[in-house]
């Protein structure tokens, strides 16, 4: 799988936004300006090369990404590999030693218009690079239906897994959409990339320090 390295493109639609601490949780946030992100990397069905836009802000805090062909899709002509699209999310991170870092929640906006019939789904994967734990999410739509969508993922499904500790810790996102029908003829669309072009996706962290 090819994977292209973002730095700076001009567009606007996903947020991961660092690292203010979770009211409520026992986690203590590093310093903002020692939190940084350095790249991000892309790959898949549903992002090929060169369909993926990002700004990172100046403090290397915020990144923001838009997708150009994040739409599975079926109906009359419609080629089956066209039913399920996916997209692998690789961002880097650096932080100060003795902190690591969980998913608090993840906010996901999309459109889908299904028959009735067709079911939509959107699932989501995330795991740290050189680990062995992961923790999915998924969200499940049935026509008829054809309206925008927002999916948010609570804490207690997705806060599970933590950063290495004494290591910056790579976030993997392994995000995809699909739709199915008890017909081939029916027809159903799932996008990430919404009537007003604007696809959300929000992932909050949660800090805590290392323990010796």
């Amino acid at each position: 799988m090819f994977l292209a390295t973002l730095l700076a493109l001009p567009a606007l639609a996903a947020a991961i936004v660092l690292p203010a601490p979770v009211p409520g949780t026992s986690g203590t946030a590093p310093n903002a300006s020692q939190v940084r992100i350095e790249s991000v990397s892309y790959g898949g069905t549903g992002c090929p090369q060169g369909t993926v836009a990002s700004i990172i802000s100046d403090d290397r805090t915020t990144m923001t990404l838009i997708f150009d062909q994040y739409v599975a899709s079926m109906g009359k002509g419609v080629a089956i590999t066209e039913n399920r699209k996916n997209c692998q999310l690789n961002i880097n991170l650096q932080y100060p030693g003795g902190f690591q870092y969980s998913i608090f929640s993840a906010d996901y906006r999309g459109f889908a218009q299904l028959d009735k019939g067709v079911t939509g789904v959107q699932q989501s994967t995330y795991y740290f690079s050189g680990q062995t734990a992961q923790v999915s999410t998924q969200s499940t739509f049935s026509g008829p239906y054809s309206q925008n969508y927002l999916v948010h993922d609570e804490a207690d499904s997705i806060s599970t897994i933590w950063s290495p500790c004494g290591a910056n810790g790579a976030l993997n996102i392994n995000s995809q959409v699909r739709v199915s029908g008890t017909s081939s003829s029916l027809n159903g669309l799932m996008t990430t990339d919404s009537v007003d072009t604007k696809f959300t996706q929000v992932v909050y962290f949660n800090w805590q320090t290392c323990k010796k």
